[in-house]
């Protein structure tokens, strides 16, 4: 079923389906993550002050874990809010302080705060990692409020440390970002930030002046600020990409470029795919590869090159879609508009005269014309495009050799049958008999066969 009506408002199984989705997510555990670009942005006052707005709001509010690193202002409001005492645990004769996961879960709050998700745990805890203590949290049914910096994301750990020339050694997956029912950007300029660190607000003493002389410059605060911001703006992206059947206009919402190309088992797809990734990769945009399943049987050379071509596109980082549909002018619009695609790539299409006029024009025509609402890129091919027409692409497609000799050899047996038979049944149940055959054949096989015997018998 498609998943917008013709009239173009939202098809009522999508808006179940939607209903139900966020009905889903009301069950589980609210996990709500401050992220920064670096330590000292704000994170951790920013979620006291939330917690003591949900506190006043009657909510059973409990620290499990803030680290305040000195700073009198989050030690203030710390202090306002009740919490639950770490548990020692001893390892190579020091006692090491942690949170003490069983006595939350014993306590069981609303809601509790657990800073700095990355930490690694001392050993001999339950867990190794600090966000997998917040897992067990949110299982047990407790609201979790936490921090984490953008830099112990495990996909941007690589483009950090080329930035910072900084090893990192905390990450957390970015799947717990997935998991995350709200991410809020605590967002300074790194002016702001550096202010701060002179002023002794982020760390004190030589280790303030240590992160100065490495992680604290201008010009990589800035760098890890745009990763936070687009780590933020792609979180935002895919909650609007949840909800696109349930828009009323007929476009898509230009909030951010998301670019498409079809791909089929053509060889030209393999340009029509880096060509694709070149564009994305300059507009730092995502983009999509589709493949539209016509129905039409391919050789396993064609079958080869298809699957080639989807590999391609997989390790090139776009999002791979298979679909099924006889129209594909038509199938690319429903997708671009799934998921919100403002321009699609294609090749300069092979005229066809004839079928063109049939179909109401090459699927560039029928895109430029019924797609006004997105952009069209054209990539010129290497050569001219080979065109055949569909029924001899079929006749080639779904026969072999073999087959058009077994015909043949039937046609000679019956003919010889009929010639014997000829002067008791007739000249006309002669006729019906190679009729039949013809039927037979069209019932059993393709479109090439059927022509070939139906010639054939026309002739005998």
């Amino acid at each position: 079923m498609s998943p917008t009506r013709e009239d173009g408002r939202p098809d009522p199984d999508a808006l179940l389906q939607a209903i139900s989705e966020e009905e889903q997510k009301a069950t589980v555990s609210p996990l709500r993550i401050f992220l920064g670009m670096s330590a000292g942005v704000g994170k951790t006052y920013a979620m006291l002050r939330a917690a003591l707005e949900r506190a006043r709001d009657g909510a059973d509010v409990v620290i499990g874990v803030v680290e305040t690193h000195g700073r009198s202002e989050t030690m203030a409001l710390a202090e306002l809010l009740p919490l639950i005492p770490r548990k020692e645990i001893m390892y190579k004769g020091v006692a090491i302080k942690e949170m003490d996961l069983d006595a939350i879960i014993a306590r069981k709050p609303q809601l509790v705060l657990v800073d700095e998700l990355a930490h690694t745990n001392a050993p001999g805890s339950r867990h190794q990692k600090r966000y997998q203590d917040v897992l067990e949290l949110l299982a047990a049914g407790i609201e979790v409020y936490t921090t984490v910096n953008v830099q112990h994301l495990e996909s941007r750990k690589d483009l950090v440390e080329q930035i910072t020339g900084v090893a990192i050694r905390e990450t957390v997956p970015d799947s717990i970002l997935e998991r995350a029912t709200q991410i809020e950007l605590i967002d300074i300029t790194p002016a702001q930030l550096l202010r701060r660190l002179k002023e002794g607000k982020v760390y004190l003493g030589e280790k303030a002046e240590q992160a100065a002389r490495h992680f604290f410059k201008p010009d990589s605060l800035t760098a890890l600020r745009e990763i936070a911001l687009r780590v933020t703006a792609e979180r935002v992206d895919q909650e609007l990409q949840q909800f696109p059947d349930l828009r009323q206009t007929s476009g898509p919402w230009q909030t951010n470029e998301r670019l498409m190309v079809a791909v089929s088992h053509s060889p030209y797809s393999e340009k029509l795919i880096r060509a694709t990734r070149r564009l994305a990769y300059n507009l730092e945009a995502p983009w999509v590869a589709v493949h539209i399943d016509a129905g039409i049987t391919l050789s396993d050379e064609d079958q080869a090159q298809l699957v080639k071509n989807i590999e391609l596109a997989r390790e090139l980082n776009a999002e791979v879609i298979t679909t099924t549909d006889t129209d594909v002018p038509t199938a690319l619009r429903r997708i671009a508009r799934q998921k919100n695609v403002t321009q699609i790539v294609v090749g300069r299409p092979a005229k066809r005269w004839v079928w063109d006029v049939l179909e109401g024009g090459t699927l560039l025509d029928r895109l430029v014309r019924e797609s006004v609402e997105v952009d069209v890129h054209v990539i010129r091919q290497d050569g001219k495009p080979k065109y055949r027409p569909p029924f001899l692409t079929k006749i080639e497609h779904f026969t072999k050799p073999i087959t058009y000799w077994n015909i043949f050899l039937f046609l000679a047996g019956l003919s010889i049958t009929c010639g014997l038979l000829s002067s008791l049944i007739g000249y006309l149940a002669v006729g019906f008999i190679f009729l039949l055959g013809v039927l037979g054949v069209g019932l059993f096989s393709t479109i090439g066969p059927t022509l070939f015997v139906a010639v054939l018998s026309a002739f005998i």
